[in-house]
């Protein structure tokens, strides 16, 4: 890309700084990414450039000349190689350029409103066993109880694997996600990894071996019968897009629902207001994903000199791509930190990302949430905290570690 010489380096360009600790949650640092926010759509952070506009982040999701940068996640602990890493850069998600493209395009066939669709009475019917088992007490951990239980067995009926087989799939998915970690003080287990991944590899293979000759109405079939101009899915990319859709659709469904239950419980007249209105569950997804995101950003890397916005990124730059702050901006949202499930006219929250990155299973996710949100704010009522509910830390996926509540049963 051609770079004008009269752009600014983007270290070099006046902007604002932004510092954080790595252990600091996201309501921690959001008044000094507000205040950056104010100066600059470009703030310079802990690791390099961060995009923190609404507008800007949209377009830079949406920006070829950005990369995400492969296996981020083991790098920061010096992996640079070997089966685990191989595993991760091979993936769908660190994959760019024509690989990307085709792999991507074969399975947004099977990424359709329909897929997610025929999933409706199994969320349902999951979402109102879990609270069934608390019901009676009137009090649970919405996070233990309700939102760490709840996706894995939609992800399996997804795919198709039986209900006696759940429980291994959530064992699988708690070892894999030992190494997304981005808590750099925790070791990663390379041997339970793989190990937990192998096991997790030869299921789906024997799943494949299985729909190929008798296939059934689930995803997995629907990968299978995937087809562009001859071209199909190998048995390899099968069962790396299986193993990926359990890891992307478990943790990331979890503390999103923590989070959401966690911002209903802080303004109870909401709560009301969804029970009384399930319609508004739609818009209570964005709006608790915008006040209670648990994905605050995701990097990019430009492999060459950039120019954007009027500023120069020198190859190799790391960005940040603040969702968090974009969610937030007060020049696309009217008074940003007020929470409101009725919003008009309001942009939806780039927690999905964009561009040929975006989430595929941006449409299951929001049916979770939304079917989840609206039995739990109608089954749960006058929900009061009785207990602390301590957040992660922002960088990684973020999300209460516990949120002890009481209620009364409808």
């Amino acid at each position: 890309m051609t770079v004008d010489v009269l752009c600014p380096n983007v270290f070099d360009a006046g902007l604002p700084r932004l510092t954080y600790e790595f252990t600091e949650t996201p309501d921690e640092v959001y008044p000094r990414i507000r205040a950056a926010q104010q100066e600059a759509p470009v703030a310079i952070g802990p690791f390099g450039p961060e995009i923190l506009s609404h507008e800007m982040v949209r377009a830079v999701l949406r920006n070829p000349a950005f990369h995400i940068p492969p296996g981020i996640n083991l790098m920061a602990r010096g992996i640079t190689s070997g089966p685990l890493w191989d595993k991760l850069v091979n993936s769908l998600l660190c994959l760019e350029g024509d690989a990307h493209r085709r792999l991507r395009g074969l399975v947004s066939k099977a990424f359709t409103p329909k897929a997610s669709a025929r999933l409706h009475d199994t969320i349902v019917e999951v979402i109102n066993d879990l609270i069934d088992r608390v019901a009676a007490q009137g009090r649970c951990d919405a996070v233990t109880d309700i939102a760490r239980p709840y996706p894995v067995p939609i992800i399996c009926a997804l795919l198709g694997a039986p209900r006696e087989d759940w429980e291994q799939f959530s064992l699988w998915a708690d070892d894999v996600f030992t190494a997304f970690n981005l808590n750099l003080t925790a070791d990663i287990d390379q041997t339970l990894v793989m190990r937990a991944w192998g096991e997790l590899d030869d299921y789906v293979d024997a799943m494949v071996d299985r729909r190929r000759h008798t296939p059934t109405d689930d995803l997995l079939s629907d990968l299978i019968r995937a087809e562009d101009e001859g071209d199909r899915l190998s048995a390899a990319e099968l069962r790396m897009l299986a193993g990926g859709l359990l890891l992307a659709g478990t943790d990331t469904t979890r503390n999103q629902l923590s989070a959401s239950i966690d911002v209903l419980v802080d303004h109870p007249d909401q709560w009301a207001l969804l029970a009384e209105h399930p319609e508004l569950a739609p818009g209570a997804v964005d709006e608790t994903m915008r006040h209670g995101s648990i994905a605050t950003g995701t990097l990019r890397v430009v492999p060459e000199d950039t120019e954007f916005a009027g500023l120069m990124f020198p190859a190799g730059t790391h960005v940040l791509i603040n969702t968090f702050a974009a969610n937030r901006d007060s020049a696309v949202y009217e008074d940003p930190d007020r929470f409101d499930i009725t919003r008009q006219d309001a942009p939806s929250v780039l927690s999905f990302g964009g561009g040929i990155h975006y989430c595929l299973g941006a449409n299951l996710a929001r049916l979770e949430l939304s079917e989840a949100l609206k039995i739990v704010t109608r089954r749960m009522k006058n929900p009061t905290r009785c207990g602390p509910a301590p957040w992660k830390p922002m960088m990684g996926l973020s999300g209460p570690t516990t949120l002890p509540i009481e209620f009364s049963s409808a």
